[in-house]
């Protein structure tokens, strides 16, 4: 009889208590789960920006226009690498409340800038090439059923052509994928000359500038320059890196950590206490059996061994399959198609099932240290002469 079997009787002798703990563990690594990968769709914009990427926008706020001029002016600054500049379109397709994220760039730049999304060389010659062409995102591309050569109407709720018309009829040129998993695919890019040709108002007109700098250490001097030249101008900027911005546009919404991780901790410390209790409740009604242990010869070390690894199984157990089933409902939601519109990055990352796997190794250290101490500290004579 070795110490696993010995381990497993006794957690499973009150089969009762082991379903409630283990459903407990169950819901606090599920929680975890869902809301990490939540939390991390929210963010993922933010972690996967470059680092000498910034972010050019009117001072007064990023949806006043700048004008055109302002991207040579910016090209010419020391520091300055790439320049690309585009254009928020307000685009939908076919149902006016499902939007679709599409801008109006240049397509000689776009990609420099954005270098961490990838397109094929024969695709991108076509796009080039064809006025009215677009490059679609993979995720969204996927979502809509969009090929390459397909003709889509995609309307704007907000410009309007000449002719009175809100549809701009786009020919798909290339699929957009991205090089990381998280990467945000769920967009349209098209032809920044198509745009303004086409529509009435807002001529040479742009909504931001998006560059690169030779090297992250230059992008604070590089953002002071920027800044500094069109400075008591009638469109003075605000230049930030990519992060920064992005982390702007997200507090926007509020701050999603915060409350992501008040709730994580109310339900671990929830749990804790609960698994920390009957953990010592278990471990007190087996007062004469751990006696009679030291007695047949298990050492005081042995026996708090085994508590402690009664209490980490316990733990893994239930967060392991807490875990799973935050996986498998990661993926269903990810893949409904509303829900993938608004977040397209949903995923259960590698670092947050290796966090979650962290915190169960502690939550078992804590819950069944104290009980594990008793045991080892026990006095087999006074033990064994209880009631």
């Amino acid at each position: 009889m070795n110490d696993p079997y010995l381990v497993i009787k006794n957690l499973t002798r009150n089969k009762l208590r082991l379903s409630f703990n283990s459903f407990a563990i169950l819901i606090a690594f599920f929680i975890f789960g869902v809301l990490g990968a939540l939390n991390s769709a929210f963010n993922a914009g933010i972690e996967l920006s470059a680092d000498d990427r910034l972010v050019v926008v009117n001072k007064i706020n990023f949806t006043q226009p700048m004008p055109i001029a302002y991207v040579n002016k910016i090209r010419a600054i020391k520091g300055v690498n790439q320049v690309t500049h585009a254009n928020w379109f307000g685009a939908y397709h076919q149902d006016q409340r499902k939007m679709i994220v599409a801008f109006a760039v240049d397509p000689t730049t776009y990609l420099k800038v954005y270098s961490d999304f990838l397109l094929a060389d024969e695709q991108y010659k076509s796009w080039l090439n064809d006025r009215q062409g677009m490059v679609v995102g993979e995720r969204l591309a996927n979502a809509k059923g969009w090929k390459v050569g397909d003709l889509v109407p995609i309307s704007s709720n907000i410009f309007s052509k000449v002719d009175g018309s809100h549809v701009w009829d786009m020919r798909v040129s290339g699929i957009l994928k991205g090089k990381d998993k998280q990467a945000d695919t769920n967009f349209l890019i098209f032809h920044y000359k198509y745009f303004i040709e086409t529509q009435t108002f807002g001529s040479d007109w742009i909504g931001w500038v998006a560059l690169t700098t030779d090297h992250p250490s230059l992008n604070e001097t590089v953002a002071r320059s920027i800044d500094k030249q069109f400075a008591n101008s009638a469109y003075e900027t605000e230049t930030s890196t990519e992060k920064q911005f992005n982390k702007a546009f997200i507090e926007q919404l509020g701050s999603i950590g915060l409350i992501i991780s008040s709730v994580v901790f109310a339900a671990f410390f929830t749990i804790l206490l609960l698994v920390g209790n009957s953990m010592a409740t278990s471990v007190r009604e087996r007062t004469r059996e751990i006696a009679v242990m030291k007695t047949l010869g298990f050492q005081a070390p042995r026996v708090f061994g085994m508590i402690l690894s009664e209490s980490l199984m316990l733990s893994l157990f239930g967060g392991l399959v807490g875990l799973g089933l935050a996986c498998y409902t990661v993926t269903v939601v990810s893949a409904m198609p509303e829900l993938r519109t608004m977040l397209p990055n949903l995923v259960l990352s590698g670092s947050i099932v290796l966090q979650a796997v962290f915190y169960m190794i502690v939550l078992g250290l804590l819950t069944g240290i104290l009980p594990a101490v008793r045991a080892m500290r026990l006095n087999t004579i006074e033990a064994l002469s209880r009631g």
